[in-house]
């Protein structure tokens, strides 16, 4: 049914609630921001006012005066190198799932789905205990791999589903020119299955980029530590500087941000694909 058919009543309440919805979700991020150009004694006085005076002292307090910078060079590299491993892996795993036909396909398939349904956290004591007879505590290593397996198992999900949609005359007609596996792989697959790998990587970007928990537990040295649990350093136990704190919180949002920026159309291409036919 078109917009037309739905009538001028329906489409303006559908426009009314999608706003609504936009303005319910920015409003904190755009508080969290503002608050970042305040004083801690403007944030308690006026914290919903736009700022009295527009001042980058507190962004450049928590880059100069602090260790943000490591914060922020550490998250990075956990996230990037994470997200690269599950996304290769993944492939890798759901291209065989999916394009392959073999004694044990669904088994595997169950085994990774079976992943979904069992939080890594419940084992956190034994995981504690192997990495650190790895010797991988306070290695940003040991965060890779616990991240690496809690990521796998939702982009075999995706990717899985994603590449089963594709036509077989595709990989058929490759053959018959002479095209090695690999190269049906890469060459002709992957590049189809960009907005399912898009959507992958930022369901497990997202979580890791923000988790608390695991570098709590796994991360002891501050050199070592992340941004989410760096900035709950920043809390102290008789005064906080709540305008340094809400800057760091608004600079810990923008690289997350502008990546989905970034991907948003082959985002959406991947949430929407066989909607529309």
């Amino acid at each position: 049914m078109s917009a037309r058919e739905d009538g001028p009543g329906k489409l303006l309440l559908m426009h009314v609630l999608l706003w609504g919805n936009t303005a319910l979700m920015l409003y904190p991020i755009l508080v969290v921001a503002l608050s970042g150009f305040k004083s801690t004694a403007e944030i308690y006085s006026t914290p919903f006012a736009l700022p009295s005076t527009w001042s980058l002292q507190n962004f450049q307090a928590i880059w100069t005066e602090t260790s943000f910078p490591r914060y922020l060079a550490n998250s990075l590299m956990v996230t990037t190198v994470s997200v690269t491993l599950i996304l290769t892996v993944a492939t890798m795993a759901a291209y065989a799932l999916a394009r392959y036909q073999f004694r044990g396909n669904e088994l595997i398939y169950l085994f990774f789905l079976a992943g979904l349904m069992v939080p890594l956290k419940l084992a956190i004591i034994p995981l504690f205990i192997q990495l650190t007879r790895l010797g991988l505590v306070d290695r940003h290593a040991g965060l890779v791999l616990v991240y690496t397996a809690m990521g796998l198992p939702s982009a075999v999900f995706i990717l899985t589903g994603f590449l089963r949609t594709l036509p077989k005359e595709l990989e058929e007609s490759a053959r018959i020119d002479g095209a090695s596996e690999f190269r049906i792989m890469w060459t002709i697959m992957l590049p189809l299955a960009r907005p399912a790998l898009v959507i992958a990587g930022i369901h497990n970007a997202v979580p890791i980029w923000n988790d608390f928990f695991f570098p709590l537990v796994l991360i002891q040295n501050d050199a070592a530590k992340t941004l989410p649990q760096g900035l709950s350093l920043f809390m102290g136990e008789f005064n906080t500087n709540w305008g340094v704190l809400f800057a760091g919180l608004a600079l810990a949002a923008l690289p997350i941000t502008l990546v989905y920026m970034v991907l948003s159309r082959q985002f959406i291409a991947g949430l929407t694909h066989g909607a529309v036919k």
